[in-house]
């Protein structure tokens, strides 16, 4: 399975109330972030939660996903799978309006 499709499988894989709650998000695969290389992900947007009235008309916020630095910190084809869904759960957790510190009480630091 290529990069893209585990991004895609983990993406497949929410469950469906997730899956139809995401509007106005976009998942793209990129090598790596031009200014901080080691990042895995980015979340660009407005939280879902924050969006108002004021919100529509917006571009799509952006999920990123970066290949080249979990290649490399993760070469066991298993381990890369997991760390791409937990990559894609970390970022779509932003979107959903969830920070830092709770993801790291719930294990998706």
């Amino acid at each position: 399975m290529s990069f893209e499709e585990h991004v895609r499988a983990a993406l497949d894989a929410l469950p469906a109330h997730l899956a139809r709650a995401l509007d106005n998000v976009t998942v793209a695969v990129e090598d790596e972030h031009p200014d901080d290389p080691d990042l895995f992900g980015l979340y660009e947007g407005v939280p879902l939660p924050e969006r108002g009235e004021r919100y529509a008309g917006h571009l799509p916020d952006r999920i990123t996903v970066y290949r080249l630095p979990l290649e490399e910190s993760f070469p066991d084809p298993d381990e890369l799978e997991h760390e791409i869904r937990i990559t894609v759960l970390h970022e779509l957790a932003h979107y959903f309006g969830i920070d830092e510190d709770r993801l790291a009480e719930l294990g998706y630091d």
